[in-house]
């Protein structure tokens, strides 16, 4: 059976698939992978430490040359995802007031697009780009919580990222740059982990959805969903070619939403208790812009990877 080769077909299925598997069987039977030991650790736990190699992997192949991409490039993606996110989030505030439009509030509009899965981009920037691209997410990770969205509200008083949470996103990339620059030979062993990898993390990933949640965020969440990784997405593609990132196409690894986005609209009524009338629905809005985001970015990276290199050749 061909089974790596059908997959390899899918846009994106070294990541979607297994993703997606994850997701069904959460759904369906979440208690299959709760029965611990070995099952357990890699099914359902394993997807922080796999990710932690995986970037350490992607951070030895950065040649010391070109430090500095990695951070010129995060910086271009986070800047757009925060920009398009706090924009839209502000005039439908502002001009709709905090219930929203068409079911979608302000809340679950700038927790989701202004948030992205770091483990999806940084697999869609494995396949689709280069190290410097996997090693943007050491910016990127910026916007993991509710940061930016507090940032965007104007609540600052309680946002704060602590400097050790930076430092512990950065460790693994620094030490897998540092191994893969003393030791050529290091630097092709861990090569193997920049692909070999992604599948493993990726169920685990999935595991933490559930596809029930978009059913109870109804067509609003479908619809926050698209928007995030069509707006944020084509916007990370074009930030890419206007600052002249190669290749353009994994621009738009940006237009997901991470799951730790669903705690957002609970820390921003604690920070502003007026909002917690909204935190039900933009909580099932955002879950369900989760699950959509997962499935449709790596769509959207693949066309646009393939429509860039028919153009070029």
């Amino acid at each position: 059976m061909k089974i790596l080769k059908g997959i390899q077909k899918v846009p994106g299925g070294l990541m979607v698939i297994p993703l997606l598997l994850g997701a069904l069987l959460n759904t369906l039977a979440p208690q299959a992978l709760e029965i611990g030991g070995f099952t357990t650790a890699l099914f359902k736990n394993s997807a922080t430490a796999l990710i932690a190699l995986f970037v350490l992997c992607n951070g030895a192949q950065i040649n010391v040359k070109q430090a500095g991409v990695p951070v010129y490039k995060g910086i271009a993606l986070t800047a757009t995802k925060f920009i398009i996110g706090a924009a839209i989030g502000w005039f439908v505030g502002r001009t709709w007031g905090n219930a929203g439009i068409l079911g979608l509030t302000p809340m679950a509009l700038v927790g989701s697009l202004t948030n992205s899965n770091g483990g999806l981009y940084a697999a869609l920037a494995g396949q689709y780009g280069d190290s410097t691209d996997v090693g943007a997410i050491s910016i990127l990770s910026l916007n993991d919580g509710p940061f930016f969205t507090m940032l965007a509200f104007g609540i600052t008083g309680l946002a704060n990222i602590p400097f050790m949470a930076l430092v512990a996103v950065l460790v693994p990339i620094i030490i897998g740059f540092i191994l893969g620059n003393l030791d050529e030979d290091l630097r092709e062993f861990l090569n193997k982990g920049t692909v070999l990898l992604i599948p493993f993390f990726a169920f685990p990933l999935g595991a933490a959805l559930d596809f029930r949640t978009i059913i109870q965020a109804g067509a609003p969440g479908l619809v926050l969903g698209v928007l995030v990784s069509v707006l944020t997405g084509i916007g990370g593609y074009f930030a890419m070619s206007l600052f002249g990132g190669k290749p353009r196409a994994v621009g738009a690894a940006i237009g997901t939403t991470a799951g730790n986005a669903v705690g957002t609209p609970a820390a921003l009524a604690l920070a502003d208790p007026s909002l917690q009338q909204y935190v039900a629905t933009s909580t099932a809005q955002i879950a369900a812009a989760v699950i959509v985001t997962a499935i449709l970015c790596p769509l959207i990276v693949s066309f646009l990877d393939k429509r860039d290199k028919k153009r070029l050749a």
